[in-house]
């Protein structure tokens, strides 16, 4: 039987070294940079988020949110609380999300909980030091498909400015006859209305799609395809390929400072036009 090209855990060597290295690095960031946690953007107990400081804090500064990855069903914010090393550096704001997990809340919930921490973010930016006008995006995998949906033509005027997609699914599809049938269990509706393939985006967000080139051929068509749909529905839409990088690999190395892929979200938020 062919491997499963959605299984990450089979195609990435070292995988649980990989996940124990972002997680002691994040207990690092956690501890080193100035931070406000488990702020409440909603109601329920997984609507949290951390929001982290860059040194020199004024105001009028970006803001950039994070959301992990997962396949929509493990992982939280604090295992990915070092991607605000970057973020910060940059001399933006970060906050990294909390959402619920599937299969206990289905898609349409986590599609929700992202905007409403958008929503909170936008109309609180000056708490923090930020602005609104200078809001951008970021997720991992499931937390890119996530992010699609803070740009997503039917929320338009979306006001993010850019999004920074890395190793992201933007075709559900296929994932119904992956290892995941069972674990999520996807239906027909939730495939259809919450693909970002099928969905039209506000053409003022910049986006910037990164893979991994040893990604397996899901990840790199998905990238593809979906590269030219934003184009062709008048995006600024620039891709790229990290050399040797997997899937793991590339979401480490986000939150740490001389590789391609930190330098590419680093560069997102420093170009944020004001």
């Amino acid at each position: 039987m062919a491997a499963d090209p959605f299984r990450i855990r089979d195609q990435v060597a070292g995988f649980d070294d990989i996940v124990d290295d972002i997680r002691t690095r994040s207990i690092a960031t956690r501890r080193t940079v100035a931070m406000e946690a488990n702020i409440a953007y909603g109601r329920e107990p997984d609507e949290t988020l951390d929001i982290f400081l860059p040194n020199g804090t004024g105001s009028g500064l970006p803001i950039h949110m994070f959301i992990h990855g997962g396949y929509w069903r493990m992982f939280s914010k604090d295992d990915y609380s070092c991607v605000a090393e970057t973020v910060t550096r940059a001399g933006a704001v970060a906050a990294i999300v909390n959402y619920s997990l599937m299969p206990m809340a289905r898609m349409e919930v986590l599609i929700d909980q992202v905007l409403k921490a958008k929503t909170f973010l936008l109309a609180h930016a000056d708490r923090f030091g930020a602005t609104p006008s200078r809001f951008s995006v970021s997720g991992h995998s499931a937390g890119a498909h996530l992010a699609t949906f803070l740009f997503n033509r039917s929320v338009a005027p979306s006001r993010v400015v850019a999004a920074f997609l890395l190793g992201g699914l933007y075709d559900l599809a296929p994932l119904q006859t992956s290892f995941l049938r069972d674990e999520i269990a996807l239906s027909d509706e939730e495939v259809k209305r919450f693909s970002p393939m099928r969905n039209v985006h506000d053409p003022a967000t910049r986006v910037d799609i990164m893979t991994g080139e040893l990604e397996t051929s899901p990840f790199k068509n998905q990238a593809n395809a979906f590269r030219d749909a934003l184009a062709g529905q008048g995006l600024e839409v620039r891709d790229s390929r990290v050399a040797d990088g997997d899937h793991m690999t590339t979401i480490r190395d986000l939150a740490v400072a001389g590789t391609p892929v930190a330098a590419a979200l680093h560069a997102l938020i420093a170009n944020d036009a004001s």
